[in-house]
């Protein structure tokens, strides 16, 4: 006879995951994150400064992402990744000017 506490023990075990084992859906979905994250806070950072096409516009915002994190010292939000991609931006904008002048 199963007691149910064993039971619900034993589920538990094969549900759980050693550290360090690679769990393919998790990083599917933190890719998936990582790309809707950087396709908002790019698309907005491009609409307030001025942008450089959607597909140019979601890899600064993934950048952005992690300037951001390196800036406030946080990851994983928009509002962060917003800023980091504000700044990329603005950054790129007075490289482009300043290159065109010379």
């Amino acid at each position: 006879m199963h007691h149910r506490g064993a039971r619900a023990r034993s589920c538990r075990a094969f549900t759980r995951k050693p550290a360090g084992t690679f769990d393919a859906q998790s990083w599917a979905m933190d890719i998936l994150t990582w790309l809707i994250v950087g396709l908002v806070s790019g698309v907005l950072a491009g609409l307030v400064v001025g942008g450089y096409g959607l597909l140019a516009d979601i890899v600064i915002g993934m950048v952005g992402a992690l300037v951001g994190g390196y800036v406030f010292g946080l990851a994983g939000s928009i509002s962060v990744a917003f800023v980091g991609a504000l700044i990329l931006l603005v950054a790129l904008h007075l490289l482009h000017s300043v290159t065109r002048a010379h």
